[in-house]
């Protein structure tokens, strides 16, 4: 099982980030948006807010590949519209990539692997 950390940021807007905040609630997400997380391999999710950014921690299977999820959403209409719905609040960090939206942190510290 590996562990990944990706990051965006919001619109600096508290009423947007509420709206955000409120479409991810126990039950808000789709079901086939859920399924198709699921699907890719990812086990476990967890998005962390701190002002307008954010942090998602993904367990993943050892067979996940950011790739072939990319590929997916992109074929899934429910995908693409809630990601079109969620890209009016979300705003890539500063250093990512043309046309990417949530950047992929770089472990810097494992507790575990320090003796």
């Amino acid at each position: 099982m590996q562990q990944h950390v990706l990051m965006i940021d919001l619109v600096d807007d508290e009423t947007m980030i509420g709206e955000y905040v409120a479409w991810h609630a126990s039950g808000a997400v789709p079901a086939s948006v859920i399924s198709s997380i699921r699907d890719s391999g990812i086990t476990a999710m967890n998005i962390y807010r701190v002002a307008n950014r954010l942090a998602m921690v993904i367990e993943v299977t050892d067979d996940f590949s950011f790739k072939s999820k990319a590929v997916s959403d992109r074929e899934d209409p429910d995908v693409v519209a809630w990601e079109a719905l969620m890209a009016r609040f979300q705003r890539p960090l500063p250093c990512a990539e043309p046309g990417e939206k949530w950047v992929i942190g770089e472990l810097i510290f494992n507790l575990t692997a320090t003796s």
